[in-house]
């Protein structure tokens, strides 16, 4: 099977994926559903846009994550030293398959459940903080704070590092091109503070996850030190990351839409849906993790050669009309079963039950405590974060 000439499509403008990335992504997804485009960083990519043909790749094993398959000088996203970035990020099975294995227990339904009560209490304490005020950013006074307290107290972190490991991941994940010192300053310090932090816990081991994957690396010899290292980065950069942004999108989402912010106050059993249908209408992640065939590939009409990047846009399969009926309608009574917003298949986030629970209390707990809630964005409108990889706040402006 021969590779399709590439058609290249216009260079996709940044600012435009950031302020008002569906529209770009169905005027891209209507003209067809593959494209070969220069990404941000002016590297050739191929662009999948519509619902079945993201849902078929997300999961074929043809589809490799592993940059070893890549093609030299291609796309490979954030360059990170080993340490960092032997994690199931990159990893296909057999090693995807080894190391999910060892972390999964830790996030079961039955395990998050046991987190509930105190991410509550975290959740209410946030909001004592913010009560006398009457108006609040609720990003970095409220969505930010609970999701890294509860992964780091998972990891058994202590709360002197969080404000530091925020401060580097917003750094590596909207890097200043003008500044790569930055990131690079970033990774440094990552890497300084989870060698540290890994030596204290093989010192003094705890009830927690982090002691819990050293003594699988140490006695059974089932993890590499990079491994190790990677995972537990991982595990506290996802975990804090992605759920800050669904926190924000989502209470942006309601206070947007005051019909469905109305329907929920009603029927607080509809809490769950309501999550679902916001993590599928502007969900944290508008890109999947690129991928390299690992042989030439048909997607779609096109047949994509191998080692080539491919993008699989999460946000165009989220509003394809061929899927979602309506789909720039956010409802909260909408069916929203087989949304792609936590992955799929052997890639499905294992977090997904952690970010679910700390979304769904961040809510309960908000419209509990603040019936009045309205927003008080500026004039020009909410402030994101300036990145293709991620769709999420800088700022939710409230008042109450």
């Amino acid at each position: 099977m021969s590779p399709t000439p590439p058609s290249e499509s216009p260079l996709i403008d940044p600012a435009e994926l950031i302020a008002d990335p569906y529209t770009a992504y169905a005027r891209l997804r209507e003209d067809g559903p593959v494209h070969r485009i220069t990404g941000t960083d002016g590297l050739p990519a191929w662009l999948v846009t519509r619902y079945e043909d993201v849902r078929q790749a997300i999961a074929d094993p043809r589809l490799s994550l592993d940059k070893r398959n890549a093609k030299p000088g291609g796309y490979h996203g954030l360059a990170l030293p080993p340490a960092l970035d032997a994690n199931l990020l990159n990893m296909d099975p057999p090693d995807h398959t080894r190391i999910r294995r060892l972390v999964a227990k830790a996030f079961t339904p039955r395990q998050v459940e046991l987190l509930r009560e105190p991410t509550r209490r975290t959740a209410d304490a946030l909001l004592d903080a913010i009560a006398p005020l009457g108006h609040a950013d609720l990003i970095p006074s409220y969505a930010a704070p609970l999701p890294i307290t509860v992964i780091c107290d998972l990891l058994g972190i202590t709360p002197d590092a969080r404000q530091d490991f925020r401060s580097w991941t917003d750094t590596l994940v909207a890097p200043d091109p003008a500044r790569p010192e930055k990131a690079k300053g970033a990774v440094k310090a990552i890497l300084g503070y989870f060698a540290e932090l890994l030596a204290a816990k093989r010192a003094a081991p705890a009830d927690d996850l982090l002691s819990a994957l050293i003594a699988v690396r140490d006695d059974e010899d089932r993890l590499t030190e990079d491994e190790l290292t990677s995972l537990a980065f991982l595990i506290l950069f996802a975990g804090y990351e992605n759920t800050v942004h669904l926190i924000g999108n989502t209470v942006l989402a309601l206070l947007e839409h005051p019909g469905q912010l109305a329907a929920l106050r009603a029927d607080f059993t509809r809490l769950g849906p309501a999550v679902e249908e916001a993590a599928r209408f502007d969900g944290p992640v508008p890109l999947a993790i690129r991928r390299f065939p690992a042989e030439d590939l048909p997607l779609g009409e096109t047949v994509v050669p191998a080692g080539e990047t491919v993008l699989l846009s999460l946000a165009a399969a989220h509003r394809d009309p061929r899927r979602f009926t309506d789909p720039d309608r956010f409802d909260i009574g909408r069916d929203t079963g087989g949304h792609l917003a936590l992955g799929h298949g052997i890639h499905y986030c294992l977090g997904a039950p952690l970010a679910r629970m700390e979304t769904e209390i961040a809510l309960s707990a908000l419209l509990d405590r603040f019936p009045g809630l309205a927003l008080d964005l500026p004039p020009e409108g909410p402030h994101r974060r300036p990145s293709m990889r991620t769709r999420g706040l800088l700022s939710l402006p409230v008042r109450f």
